[in-house]
């Protein structure tokens, strides 16, 4: 299955909603899901983006549907992009 790189930016809305409950993280996650792809890996990181999530989706139709929902809430900024296997990278040069 395609996998993407999907890095977030909080808004402050989206700040706030964390501190007031952090177990939304894990909500989303599963919202995530729900919208037919899965989040494989994800940190918290310090710098240009407050989250770096792997996910997999069947399609780049199925990721921008999910960056598309996210977005629309107002608590965060979104930008994906597609990871390609190095050695799949490899093999197409």
């Amino acid at each position: 299955m395609p996998t993407y790189i999907l890095l977030s930016v909080l808004t402050p809305e989206g700040v706030q909603t964390i501190k007031n409950n952090p177990s939304r993280i894990r909500e989303v996650n599963k919202e995530v899901e729900q919208l037919g792809a899965e989040v494989k890996a994800q940190w918290a990181t310090l710098g240009q983006y407050d989250f770096v999530n792997v996910i997999e989706a069947p399609d780049e139709q199925t990721i921008a549907r999910v960056s598309l929902e996210l977005g629309s809430r107002g608590t965060a900024k979104y930008e994906s992009m597609t990871a390609i296997p190095v050695d799949d990278f490899i093999a197409s040069l």
